[in-house]
C-alpha cells in the first residue's frame, strides 16, 4: 500500500471535460502506473499525453496527511516557464501556465485551479498551437483572456518573437483519457485568437506583453529597445497610441517592462542593462519621468511595485540580488538582500500585505522574505505575555518587526523561473521552474498568525 505524504494523486479516469483532476484521497491507483518502492520515501512518476505527473509515496498505509503548508506539486509535460496568476477571477485560486516545446504546435497553456477545501487540483488545458510560450498575462477585467509572447517560425524557417491576445474556450469537450487515445494535442481546444499584435515595425524581439493594470482595453509590449502601448478596443486590430524609444550607445534594449499602479498608471517602467527608467505617459511625447541608474551591476531580470506605497519599488537580476528602492532617492537602495546564489529571476511584492516578497531564482530556491522596514505595516507588534488566556495584557512590551527570510521553498530542482501570488487568496502563491514543475505553496501559519493577531 501507499501512502500520499507531501501532494496528492492524481484521477485521470474521472477527470471529466478535458480536464486533470488532482485530489486528496485514497490511493487508488491501478498497480502498472505506481510501484511501491523498498525505500521508505521517494518520487514516483507516471506520464501521460497531458503530463509528467509526480507523488511523493511511502510505504506505510492509504491515509492522506493534509496540511494547510504542504506544497501541492503539478507536472507538465513540456518545459515551462511563463506562469500567471487569473486575476479576474477573485474567488478562486487559479493559475495558467504556458509550455515550452521544441515542436511549436504542441506547446499549450494550462489553467491550474486549487480547491482549498480539499487540497485538490483542477486543470483545464488548451491548444498553443502558434508556438513556445515566453510571457503569459492575465487581463485584470476578463478572466478568460490572456496576453502570450511566443517563439515561432517565419516562412524561411527563422525564429521570430510575436504577440497576441487570446481567449479561453468557454466550452472544453472530451474526457482527458478519450481525448489521449483519439490522438491528444491535436484533440485539445484550441485557444481563440482575439487580435495580433502588429510588432513587427517596432522590432523582432518582443520581450514582454502586459495588461494596464485596471482597464483590460489597453495593455503595452516591449521590444526591442522601444515601448508601445495599444488600445485594444477595435475587435481583431490593436492601435498603437504611444510608444517610447531609448537611444544611446551601443544600441541599448529592454529587457522587461511593467505599469506603475500608482500616478493613475500614467507611468510605464522599464530595464535595460542593470537600469531602470519610468516614462511619463501623461502628454506626449513620451518622456523619462525618473531613473535609477545602476539599480544592479548586472542584468536587471524583473522589477515590481509596492501596492501600498507608491514611491516604493523592488527589483532583481543577475548579480543575485534583490533591491528595494524609494525612487525619490534613487542613488542608493533603502535595502539589498543577496539571499540566493545565482540569477533571481522573479520578484513580487503580496497584494495585501506588502511586507512579504516572493523571489525565485536559477538556483532552485523559492524564498519568501520579510522586509518590514519599509512596509505599510506598523514597525512594532504586541507580544502576548499571557499564554494561559490568550489575550495581549495592556502593557504589554512591543518586538520590532525585522526583515529577514521566513521560509525557503525547497520543492523544485530546475531554474525558478517565475512565481506569483494568488489574486485571491493572499497567502497562497505558485512558482513554476523550467522542466515543468508548477507548486502552488502557502505562507507558513505561524507567519499568517503573527501578522493577523
Amino acid at each position: 500500500m501507499a501512502t500520499i505524504t507531501s501532494v496528492c494523486y492524481i484521477d485521470v479516469a474521472n477527470g471529466g471535460g478535458g480536464h486533470a483532476t488532482l485530489a486528496y484521497g485514497k490511493a487508488d491507483i491501478p498497480a502498472n502506473k505506481l510501484k511501491v518502492c523498498k525505500r521508505k520515501l521517494q518520487w514516483q512518476q507516471w506520464k501521460t499525453r497531458f503530463g509528467l505527473f509526480s507523488l511523493l509515496v511511502s510505504q506505510d498505509d492509504c491515509r492522506v496527511k493534509m496540511e494547510d503548508d504542504t506544497p501541492v506539486i503539478y507536472g507538465l509535460e513540456f518545459q515551462a516557464r511563463a506562469l500567471a496568476s487569473q486575476l479576474a477571477e477573485p474567488d478562486a485560486v487559479r493559475f495558467m501556465v504556458g509550455t515550452q516545446s521544441l515542436k511549436l504546435s504542441h506547446n499549450q497553456v494550462h489553467v491550474v485551479e486549487l480547491n482549498e477545501e480539499t487540497g485538490g487540483l483542477t486543470a483545464q488545458v488548451f491548444q498553443h498551437g502558434a508556438g513556445e510560450v515566453w510571457t503569459l498575462a492575465a487581463s485584470p477585467s476578463d478572466a478568460s483572456i490572456v496576453a502570450t509572447c511566443y517563439n515561432t517560425l517565419t516562412a524561411d524557417n527563422s525564429c521570430y518573437m510575436r504577440s497576441a491576445i487570446w481567449r479561453l474556450p468557454s466550452q472544453v469537450g472530451g474526457v482527458l483519457d478519450e481525448v489521449a487515445e483519439r490522438g491528444g494535442v491535436g484533440d485539445l481546444p484550441a485557444l481563440e485568437l482575439v487580435c495580433q499584435l502588429d510588432t513587427e515595425p517596432h522590432g523582432k524581439d518582443v520581450k514582454v506583453t502586459c495588461f494596464h493594470p485596471t482597464d483590460g482595453a489597453k495593455g503595452a509590449s516591449v521590444v526591442d529597445n522601444k515601448f508601445v502601448i495599444w488600445d485594444l478596443n477595435y475587435g481583431d486590430i490593436a492601435k498603437v497610441t504611444q510608444s517610447g524609444v531609448l537611444e544611446g550607445k551601443g544600441q541599448p534594449r529592454f529587457t522587461t517592462g511593467k505599469w506603475n499602479p500608482h500616478h493613475g498608471c500614467s507611468q510605464f517602467v522599464t530595464a535595460n542593462d542593470g537600469h531602470v527608467r519610468s516614462w511619463d505617459l501623461r502628454v506626449p511625447p513620451v518622456r523619462s519621468a525618473w531613473t535609477v541608474e545602476n539599480a544592479h551591476c548586472q542584468l536587471v531580470r524583473d522589477l515590481d511595485f509596492n501596492p501600498n506605497k507608491q514611491y516604493y519599488m523592488a527589483t532583481c537580476g543577475d548579480d543575485g540580488y534583490s533591491r528595494f528602492w524609494d525612487v525619490r532617492n534613487p542613488s542608493e537602495p533603502a535595502v539589498a538582500r543577496a539571499d540566493h546564489s545565482h540569477w533571481v529571476w522573479r520578484i513580487r511584492y503580496n497584494h495585501f500585505h506588502d511586507q512579504l516578497i516572493l523571489t525565485s531564482s536559477s538556483d532552485s530556491q523559492v524564498i519568501l522574505t520579510s522586509i518590514a522596514s519599509i512596509s505599510s505595516e506598523p514597525i512594532f507588534r504586541m507580544v502576548d505575555d499571557d499564554p494561559q488566556t490568550g489575550d495581549t495584557i495592556p502593557d504589554a512590551h512591543k518586538e520590532k518587526l525585522e526583515d529577514g527570510v521566513l521560509a525557503t521553498y525547497n520543492e523544485h530542482e530546475d531554474s525558478v523561473y517565475s512565481v506569483e501570488w494568488s489574486s485571491a487568496d493572499p497567502w497562497t502563491f505558485a512558482s513554476l521552474s523550467y522542466d515543468g514543475r508548477l507548486v502552488i505553496s502557502k505562507v507558513p501559519r505561524a507567519e499568517k498568525y503573527s501578522i493577523l493577531l
